[in-house]
């Protein structure tokens, strides 16, 4: 009987024939079974992880930053407040495909597969989720997925098709009509509601006695920014502060990212001025084109940020509901929650929008941990982690191994307020699409605590494939959001930049002699990262020649 109890009390509320018995039990025995309850809570959880995309940490308050002062993210803030703000957190490849199946497998790009949009990710490498269920877990996966094929390791899902939609979205359904990718059905509303929605329905209906691992994922505050209606009034009489270096561009960058006396700088990187005349986001928010130049950049900037926040405001305001919902059916002091980005997103530093970029706001992904079995939990940390790291970290939190396919690694032992050991001194980075859609050229590097070494290679990886997107870009190039050729190769060139003296970027330091010894150390470290992680270049040897003819530049 006394077992019976112990496991029924994990449920989100006991049912009321487990209530007369309870009743009947001595008062020795309820206390043991409280105790005994009390600690498998801590030592099993709930675990829910939520990602939005695109949400950068320059758009969390809890971050600090010119936009803190906004308060654009009460919620997120105060899950902050209560648990573990991670600050050195980096994607691994900036784009929401790759980033995505990193999570899910453990695994850098190259050894999953997913090196761009194109990638999939099978059954059979949905590593996170199935090794949750070998856990004990019951599984769902409710939003934006972006990993094309089924996502069957899941006991639930109830997914977004590729990108979704902002309003009346459809949705792939588990339980749907149909076979996938055709088990469609569609919901009204704005898709922030919607999938807090979803996620609350599955919830109060879920009647496994398992623990639950639930991913829940916003498309929002993706471009192009659409915001539920409620929100076209918030920060409508607010100027909104803009970064220090949206006009000024400095000494930033290289031939690699403005060309040879800047020839190309009206090319590379999608641009909130007139810049980039083919793509910028003047030109997406239907900015006035006679203004004068400061005067354009200036209105673009605020039209850009209010919709890009007014979404997010939509996702914080979605999660208080998640959260007073977990809080009213008792099920808050017993789920670890995790909130994340898929990876960065430019607003408007260095004149760039998107991500892409091996740039701080591109490569930094926010990453809270409010876990209530760990009180006395760090508030802030700030070991060198990435999202390889994200799987076997909750892999960890479940009680599970991380399997040697993986290569990130659990760092639990922070939240314990124990140091990491053997633990990586920098995190690797790589680019693929050269070209592709927001004209960033391929590139990669290493972000150590206080500097960043990028090489910036500037060929496609798939020549076949380079020309092919080339006759289809062709046909765009007159339109707006046009795409120029893939096949066109940018300049090669390596930029270094001293975060301790110089966080913003502004100086690319790399032919500073006062840095060569950081930059060789950097340079050996990378070769050693791009071998242990199979992310040299053996398959493609026209980006080897590159990378064997400018090493030493």
């Amino acid at each position: 009987m006394k077992s019976k109890i112990i496991i029924t009390m994990n449920k989100l509320m006991l049912a009321s024939s487990m209530a007369v018995t309870l009743a009947s039990c001595s008062s020795a025995e309820n206390k043991h079974a409280q105790e005994t309850t009390t600690y498998a809570k801590y030592t099993k959880p709930n675990i829910l992880f939520i990602m939005s995309d695109d949400h950068t940490r320059q758009a969390i308050g809890a971050y600090g930053g010119h936009l803190a002062p906004l308060n654009p993210t009460p919620t997120i803030d105060a899950l902050a407040k209560q648990g573990t703000r991670f600050d050195n957190v980096f994607v691994t490849n900036s784009i929401c495909t790759p980033s995505r199946a990193s999570i899910i497998t453990g695994q850098y790009s190259q050894t999953n597969g997913a090196l761009d949009l194109d990638g999939k990710i099978g059954a059979e490498q949905q590593y996170l989720p199935t090794l949750m269920s070998a856990a004990g877990y019951e599984t769902a996966m409710i939003g934006k997925w972006h990993l094309k094929k089924e996502p069957l390791a899941f006991d639930y899902y109830k997914v977004l098709p590729n990108q979704g939609k902002y309003f009346d979205p459809v949705f792939r359904d588990i339980n749907g009509k149909g076979k996938w990718p055709n088990n469609k059905v569609q919901v009204k509303g704005h898709s922030s509601d919607v999938i807090t929605d979803l996620t609350i329905d599955w919830l109060n209906n879920r009647t496994s006695d398992k623990p639950f691992f639930l991913m829940h994922h916003y498309k929002a505050p993706h471009d192009m920014f659409e915001n539920a209606p409620r929100y076209d009034g918030y920060l409508a009489d607010i100027t909104i502060p803009e970064p220090d270096n949206l006009y000024d561009r400095k000494n930033f960058g290289s031939i690699a990212s403005r060309g040879e006396n800047d020839a190309m700088i009206s090319e590379l990187g999608t641009s909130v001025s007139k810049r980039n005349p083919r793509r910028n986001m003047g030109i997406h928010m239907d900015v006035d084109q006679s203004l004068s130049e400061h005067d354009y950049t200036a209105e673009s900037y605020q039209r850009y940020l209010k919709r890009y926040l007014r979404t997010v405001k939509g996702v914080d305001d979605n999660l208080a509901r998640l959260f007073d919902h977990l809080k009213a059916t008792g099920q808050w002091e017993n789920t670890v929650i995790i909130y994340t980005g898929d990876q960065g997103m430019m607003l408007g530093e260095h004149d760039f929008i998107d991500k892409r970029w091996m740039y701080e706001g591109s490569l930094r992904m926010p990453f809270i941990v409010y876990h209530p079995g760990k009180p006395d939990a760090p508030k802030v940390n700030d070991d060198i982690i990435n999202n390889t790291d994200f799987a076997p970290f909750m892999l960890d939190l479940a009680g599970a191994e991380t399997p040697d396919k993986m290569h990130g690694k659990s760092f639990t032992n922070v939240l314990d307020n124990e140091e990491l050991e053997d633990w990586r001194t920098g995190s690797y980075y790589r680019y693929w699409m050269h070209r592709a859609h927001h004209d960033v050229p391929a590139h990669f590097g290493l972000r150590t605590a206080e500097h960043k070494l990028i090489f910036f290679y500037g060929v496609h990886y798939d020549i076949g494939q380079a020309q092919q997107n080339s006759k289809k870009s062709t046909k765009k190039l007159a339109r707006k959001d046009g795409v120029v050729p893939s096949t066109v190769a940018t300049p090669v060139a390596w930029e270094f930049y001293d975060l301790s003296a110089d966080p913003e970027e502004n100086n690319n330091a790399y032919n500073d002699p006062k840095y060569k010894d950081v930059i060789a150390q950097m340079k050996a470290e990378l070769l050693e990262q791009r071998q242990v992680y199979s992310e040299t270049d053996e398959k493609y040897p026209h980006i080897q020649a590159i990378i064997d003819k400018h090493w030493n530049d």
